[in-house]
């Protein structure tokens, strides 16, 4: 019994993983790597260098985020790369010291290639230029003229119609504002569980789109048309605290991850990125007037 006593289980080997959102792209397209571990909380660490990787370049190193878990720490490092050599390539194995022990991630293959052209297509020298007599020339002022007297009619017609139907829809029903319409829709949302049921993909791409749709509102900003990368650097700035900054980008990349690489984040992680999004949306929304000032 006191051998058994003293006898304690070894410590639970590191887990890593690496993963990429896409397997294929063109030349100098970017691809977001995401590299994750798992370690128990009683043994040393170290991150595997990444200064060079054959056949791709660095774009954009994210810091690592840790999350101290019970008996554990959980690591978390995004990262942007592209390739400009054309061919099938390899980001290659790397290896995590965990203690006295490696621990290494699989290799990933990546298909780098051209827009594809069409061989049936002829192709052709340049030809010197040929004037060729247009008998219709005389009458392209008069046609021009026609045709802008009659684009600015329908101008005239589409801008009259559109305030017709927003005096009608602004009687009908009040709008909601963006804060409001963005808190109610994330309270539906959050009652819907759909972490909860499995449905991980609708979740955050709804969680996306509500965020995409309040900042279009309140800022302007042309959110819904561009990528995740475009809106964070956008974003840039526009938060106080660069901590939350961080959190409104990690959210946003791993939108990108559950919806093109089918990577299935825990309950946990679902919870926390829903709060940064509302979080933000609450930062982002300017104060109230101030009654004394507008006196």
């Amino acid at each position: 019994m006191l051998l058994h006593a003293q006898h304690k289980p070894a410590p639970a080997p590191a887990i890593v993983k690496a993963t990429i959102d896409k397997d294929s792209i063109l030349i100098g397209q970017p691809i977001q790597l995401m590299l994750e571990a798992t370690v128990p909380d009683n043994i040393p660490f170290a991150w595997p260098g990444t200064d060079t990787l054959p056949h791709f370049e660095w774009l954009e190193k994210g810091k690592v985020d840790t999350t101290v878990r019970p008996g554990q720490r959980y690591y978390r490092q995004y990262f942007t790369i592209t390739s400009f050599d054309s061919g099938s390539w390899a980001i290659p194995r790397l290896t995590f010291l965990a203690g006295t022990k490696k621990a290494m991630t699989d290799s990933i293959r990546v298909f780098v290639g051209y827009t594809k052209l069409d061989p049936s297509k002829d192709f052709h020298d340049i030809k010197d230029i040929i004037d060729v007599p247009n008998p219709w020339a005389r009458w392209i002022p008069w046609i021009v003229a026609g045709i802008t007297l009659l684009s600015l009619a329908l101008v005239v017609w589409l801008i009259q119609r559109r305030k017709v139907i927003r005096q009608l829809i602004t009687r009908q029903t009040p709008r909601l504002s963006p804060l409001e319409e963005a808190m109610k829709q994330l309270d539906e949302l959050a009652k819907q569980q759909l972490p909860v049921n499995g449905a991980i993909k609708t979740y955050y791409t709804r969680l996306n789109e509500i965020f995409r749709v309040y900042l279009f509102r309140r800022l302007g900003i042309h959110s819904l048309a561009e990528t995740s990368e475009e809106l964070i650097t956008q974003l840039r700035g526009s938060f106080a605290a660069a901590q939350q900054f961080d959190s409104v980008a990690e959210t946003l990349r791993m939108s990108d991850f559950v919806k093109f690489a089918k990577y299935q984040p825990g309950i946990a992680d679902s919870e926390h990125h829903y709060e940064v999004i509302r979080t933000a949306i609450l930062t982002l929304e300017p104060p109230p007037p101030n009654p004394q000032t507008a006196k």
